[in-house]
């Protein structure tokens, strides 16, 4: 089935955004050129940037429908325009639903999964993207502020245990993670496509374009279920980790990938 929904641009004709701030610092968007990469201020009181707009995020249409969402935002990051729409969203969703793998025998899928996620982000030209798995919390953000900053690209975040997906589109950090290896993240740049419903179980969404400290992002993004059924097709590395849709580096072309 034909699947009418974005696909990427060539390098040259992304829209790279940042925001870049010291602490105690207002914040100032940056506009850079099309080919470079996102602008990178730091000093002593610490590093920020988040590559979102407010434009580019988009609440999901249903309560299923959080990988799609999801997507499109990830996607309107990148693209030279946003796309906010639900029928968008819908084709995003199915597409993921379609890459996500068979489910165990007498259930059925309401969602999609976080390999469909990865998958139809690279199926479109928005990758490399691949699933990654990290023992702690700290450990993820700081890998997730390393892909963000080396690659300009967003990263999703498997949050619930499984059920839900976050996009984080910057961070805080004690330094610059292009530059060293010796920084902690401080607060993160989260899109919750269930902003501003929340969960009763999992606490409140945090809000778009406001960092969220380290123990609130922490409350939500923990560790995958090991013991599911629903996990039986994650590999030993990722079951019972912090798992992220990362972005690694930029192929020479961005011409759309099609998974087989």
């Amino acid at each position: 089935m034909e699947q009418r929904v974005p696909t990427a641009r060539r390098m040259n004709d992304r829209r790279p955004r940042s925001r870049i701030v010291l602490s105690c610092a207002l914040v100032l968007a940056l506009l850079v050129p099309a080919a470079a990469a996102p602008a990178a201020t730091a000093g002593a009181s610490g590093y920020v940037l988040d590559l979102a707009t407010t434009r580019d995020y988009v609440a999901q249409s249903n309560l299923v429908q959080c990988v799609g969402a999801s997507m499109q935002m990830m996607i309107n990051i990148e693209a030279p325009r946003d796309d906010r729409s639900a029928t968008t969203q819908r084709r995003l969703q199915d597409l993921a639903r379609s890459l996500s793998g068979p489910r165990p025998v007498g259930s059925e899928r309401q969602g999609a999964s976080v390999r469909g996620w990865t998958a139809g982000l690279n199926y479109l030209g928005y990758g490399p993207y691949r699933l990654v798995g990290e023992a702690s919390l700290a450990e993820a953000l700081r890998t997730a502020a390393r892909a963000i900053r080396m690659t300009g690209r967003p990263v999703g975040l498997l949050v619930w245990r499984g059920r839900h997906a976050w996009v984080m589109s910057g961070f805080r950090a004690t330094a610059d993670p292009s530059v060293t290896d010796r920084f902690e993240v401080t607060g993160a740049y989260i899109l919750d496509p269930l902003y501003p419903r929340g969960s009763k179980t999992w606490g409140p969404s945090p809000k778009p374009g406001r960092i969220t400290s380290v123990d609130a992002v922490g409350r939500q993004f923990v560790a995958r279920s090991s013991g599911s059924s629903s996990s039986r097709w994650l590999t030993s590395t990722l079951a019972g980790k912090w798992v992220l849709v990362l972005p690694v580096d930029l192929p020479t072309s961005r011409m759309a990938l099609r998974l087989t």
